[in-house]
């Protein structure tokens, strides 16, 4: 036993990693429990390995002590003294008590510890290497499903894609491949676990840093973007260098950027907006693809503003149940009501609010928002 036990333990360190040390001092704590639990013993005992012969010893540490109560505890000082003149009371004399079959279990009870460890640094193999992948996108296979999760195949571990993290009315089909976005990573006690989503909007973030070169390189910045996976995105960007489109950037040649990106989310339709440091410019770029007349601010809530857009726009404006108003809303972070002109003009807007209207911009550039849609332009009644 004592010289697979060796053999093992140059094993581990070699192939797997696992430190001599790390692995004796489990097993030494791993066989006063076992001592304890087959001999009755409940305190006092202490393992030791021999790392050079390989051999097991047990011992039982005891007080020296005037009057002994308890002699599995305590020994007595006379009986000390024969041992060592220099023992005194409150000293602690380790005494052999390595049972004759004690090899037995020390051998079943190495097998247990040496197969926990590797275990143990598998997990940790794995969690290293897909920690570094949090917050990114790969392609994964889907492999099973049950009643709560979708189980993507990454390689080396079985993510987990929940309800809430996948896209409304998409399919997903043993071996189909697709891409997901890890944003969470943990070991737990069962190993690790790797959550991935088709539904976060940091999905669009990383796809669109892998189909627009200048977004991954910093001349094109995503400012926020609003999602509701599956129906419509919109992402608001904006140039960090002069004389950059940052829309036509984005859609590409013939739209060929934006709609690998669509194609990929199985026909999500996607809004890109350009973002303006003007809050006014910015929400009415929000709501493309309808026309603002002018953008009203709160004077008592500097987030909450009423927006005013032709009376034949205003459902354009508001979108099929509300969507585009809700997505632009989201975009900008401002609170957004919706006016027809008509109904703007009966209640006296003007007198109410403190911005001015918003003058369609004449802009260099030919294309200002582009809205990318895989069915007609929503169009709905308010609700």
């Amino acid at each position: 036993m004592s010289k697979e036990l060796l053999t093992a333990l140059d094993v581990l360190e070699k192939e797997k990693g696992v430190k001599r040390e790390v692995v004796i001092e489990a097993l030494e704590n791993a066989l006063v429990s076992a001592y304890k639990r087959n001999y009755g013993q409940a305190q006092n005992v202490e393992v030791e390995f021999d790392e050079k012969k390989g051999d097991i010893h047990v011992y039982a540490v005891k007080d020296v002590v005037n009057e002994v109560f308890d002699s599995r505890l305590e020994v007595s000082l006379d009986d000390a003294l024969q041992l060592n003149k220099a023992y005194e009371i409150g000293d602690q004399i380790r005494f052999e008590v390595t049972p004759k079959d004690f090899g037995r279990i020390a051998a079943q009870t190495a097998k247990q510890v040496i197969m926990q460890r590797v275990r143990e640094e598998e997990h940790n193999v794995i969690y290293n290497e897909y920690i570094k992948y949090e917050n990114e996108i790969v392609t994964g296979e889907v492999e099973r499903r049950d009643n709560h999760f979708i189980y993507v195949n990454l390689g080396k571990v079985e993510a987990v894609l929940s309800r809430k993290d996948q896209i409304q009315g998409e399919e997903y089909k043993s071996h189909d491949k697709i891409k997901v976005y890890i944003y969470k990573v943990e070991n737990s006690s069962k190993g690790p676990q790797v959550f991935v989503s088709r539904s976060h909007p940091d999905l669009l973030r990383r796809l669109f840093e892998q189909e627009v070169p200048e977004i991954y390189n910093g001349e094109v910045e995503i400012v926020s973007i609003a999602r509701e996976a599956g129906d419509r995105a919109k992402v608001a960007v904006r140039a960090t260098i002069d004389n950059l489109d940052p829309v036509g950037t984005c859609v590409g040649p013939r739209g060929e950027r934006v709609q690998k990106i669509v194609n990929e989310l199985k026909g999500e339709n996607m809004d890109i907006v350009k973002w303006d440091e003007d809050p006014a410019t910015f929400i009415a770029n929000a709501l493309n693809p309808a026309d603002v007349l002018a953008v009203r601010f709160d004077p008592e809530n500097e987030h909450d503003c009423t927006v005013v857009v032709p009376d034949d726009q205003l459902s354009l404006a508001i979108g099929k149940r509300g969507q585009n108003v809700r997505l632009a809303a989201r975009l900008t972070g401002y609170k957004i009501d919706i006016k027809s002109e008509t109904d703007a003009a009966e209640e006296n807007l003007e007198d109410k609010t403190v911005a001015e209207p918003v003058e369609p911009a004449v802009e260099e550039e030919p294309v200002e928002e582009v809205s990318v849609e895989t069915e007609a332009t929503d169009e709905g009644s308010e609700e």
